[in-house]
């Protein structure tokens, strides 16, 4: 998965967030525009090729307020993007929006 498929999916419209993604975006209050545009001014910073739920991967991008947020998706049939959760990197888990702590390994 590249971020120009993902791109692609959201300005095509052929994507969706999952329920749990829609609550914690909701508790979060990151908007579904806050979404959009970090993506489609994001990079993939972690891949999951590997997951047992199926190829995903790690978005971080920024709101219009440039508020970091990462967001982990995967494409449906290479076509349909759908967003798994949405959150703001922070301690303890995250360095800085682009680094993990020591330990803190994608489990």
């Amino acid at each position: 998965m590249n971020i120009k498929e993902v791109e692609n999916a959201i300005l095509q419209g052929k994507w969706f967030m999952s329920q749990h993604a829609r609550i914690k975006a909701g508790k979060r209050q990151i908007g579904d525009a806050d979404v959009i545009m970090a993506i489609l001014n994001g990079e993939i910073i972690e891949d999951y090729g590997d997951d047992p739920r199926g190829c995903s991967c790690l978005v971080l991008g920024y709101t219009g307020e440039n508020r970091p947020i990462h967001i982990v998706c995967s494409l449906i049939d290479e076509e349909y993007l759908i967003i798994i959760t949405v959150y703001e990197p922070q301690l303890p888990i995250w360095k800085n929006e682009r680094t993990r702590k020591e330990g803190n390994n994608n489990d």
